[in-house]
């Protein structure tokens, strides 16, 4: 088995700078590092990761805890860690917390015992015990998706990664209030969650931009799944006066609405238009096609995990809140016929936003 000194030999180089290369802890010229690079591939050398580990205190792998089991959004996002990490030479370590803070706390303690070298974690509507244990024990992490408010003591010293939610959600009741609908229902997620709190405050400001009286009974808590998307909807179009639009809060309760409108006989858009927060890959497959918000999935997760790379070379920098914008994916869902937005009607590609966290 080919050793370190070998792959020196190969090179022309010393061991030192063999490991500088492999293991990032000093910059090298570009052709050295490419004669490095070019010898441990041909030699087939393999590093040592538990040694490598025991030198550098870095086990070169990064913690994600997320709830991914059955949600594309999150499966997106897991796909763009994984990418991003991979391309910084970086294993990946993941575990679902299911939304639920007692279960989220103990995958986050197990990751931590791997000695991962930093986290990713889309935070509970409870992460107080999360962010305390973050903090308690110096674990650098990046919070994901998800922006705890002052409830969770600490939060805002982490960095945090996530994607615009009142706009686009704001977007979305305009669009609809523009074509004619006086009663617009919203399916919103999970009470707690910093997302379900930022698309209210959009749907709100949407009907505040079109002239409308916002109606508590018009806004049902779905908790973010399918089950819970069906029961939100069976419920809004059971009112006396239901609503002649839906806006849902995200993929899985999207699924759900159409299944309650169908169980009712109930066509989109013929009877009830809909519009959706979360883009998804089938959702352009759909009769009518759904128009939705497009969130950047795999976008946030690259974006996450150079974030964290960040922290972990300069570990004492403030904390800070990036936000990468969301894009209005037009289609029939919504009783259009299916024409390109207006101009003026699409969240287009912008630089992500970042501010400084007290």
């Amino acid at each position: 088995m080919p050793t370190m000194a070998d792959v020196a030999r190969s090179a022309g180089v010393s061991v030192a700078t063999v490991s500088h290369v492999l293991n990032g802890t000093r910059t090298v010229l570009p052709h050295t590092r490419q004669a490095v690079l070019d010898a441990v591939d041909e030699l087939g050398y393999t590093p040592n990761t538990l040694a490598r580990s025991l030198v550098t205190s870095r086990t070169r792998s990064i913690g994600l805890a997320v709830p991914a089991t059955g949600n594309p959004y999150f499966a997106e996002i897991v796909q763009g860690v994984e990418a991003a990490a991979l391309e910084h030479g970086y294993g990946l370590l993941v575990a679902d917390p299911h939304d639920d803070p007692e279960h989220e706390r103990k995958v986050v303690q197990l990751l931590h015992e791997r000695r991962v070298d930093g986290m990713i974690v889309a935070p509970s509507a409870d992460p107080g015990e999360l962010v305390a244990y973050l903090r308690r024990h110096d674990v650098p992490a990046v919070l994901l998706d998800r922006v705890p408010d002052d409830r969770a003591e600490g939060a805002q010293r982490l960095d945090q990664v996530c994607a615009e939610g009142i706009e686009p959600m704001t977007l979305l009741v305009t669009h609809l209030a523009g074509r004619g609908h006086r009663r617009i229902g919203l399916v919103a997620g999970r009470p707690g969650l910093s997302t379900t709190a930022e698309r209210i405050t959009g749907y709100r400001h949407g009907l505040a931009a079109a002239g409308l009286p916002f109606e508590e009974r018009l806004v049902v808590h779905g908790d973010s799944g399918t089950a819970g998307g069906e029961r939100a909807t069976a419920a809004l179009m059971s009112l006396a006066a239901p609503p002649t639009a839906l806006v849902t809060g995200n993929d899985a309760m999207t699924i759900g609405a159409l299944r309650a409108l169908r169980e009712r006989g109930l066509t989109v858009p013929g009877d009830i238009a809909l519009a959706c927060f979360d883009d998804f890959p089938w959702a352009d497959l759909f009769s009518p096609r759904l128009t939705a918000i497009a969130q950047p999935g795999k976008e946030l997760g690259a974006t996450a995990v150079r974030v964290l790379l960040e922290r972990l070379d300069a570990p004492d920098r403030p904390a800070r809140t990036v936000r990468l914008p969301c894009t209005f994916v037009h289609r029939t869902s919504c009783g259009c016929p299916g024409r390109p937005p207006r101009p003026d009607a699409s969240q287009g590609p912008r630089r992500p936003q970042e501010g400084a966290d007290s």
